[in-house]
């Protein structure tokens, strides 16, 4: 049999470091506040627009808004 070793996921990251360096990282806050998936995007790319993705990030997080309105207050919208 293969022997498996565990390799804490929290101590290494696909793709960069932009995570890496937060005193909590996103996923875990998220996570540990059961923080929906729009919602949870929007966190992510607000932490890391300035070490990743600058603007970029931010009309991410811009975007994932803009869903969330749609889907959570159209009918209110569609009132006004």
């Amino acid at each position: 049999m293969e022997k498996v070793t565990y390799q804490d996921p929290w101590k290494t990251q696909e793709g960069g470091n932009h995570y890496k360096d937060f005193k909590i990282q996103p996923a875990d806050f998220i996570h540990a506040n059961g923080i929906p998936y729009l919602e949870g995007n929007v966190i992510k790319y607000i932490c890391r627009h300035r070490t990743k993705g600058g603007l970029q990030d931010l009309r991410k997080a811009q975007h994932y808004i803009e869903l969330l309105i749609d889907l959570e207050y159209r009918n209110q919208l569609a009132g006004e």
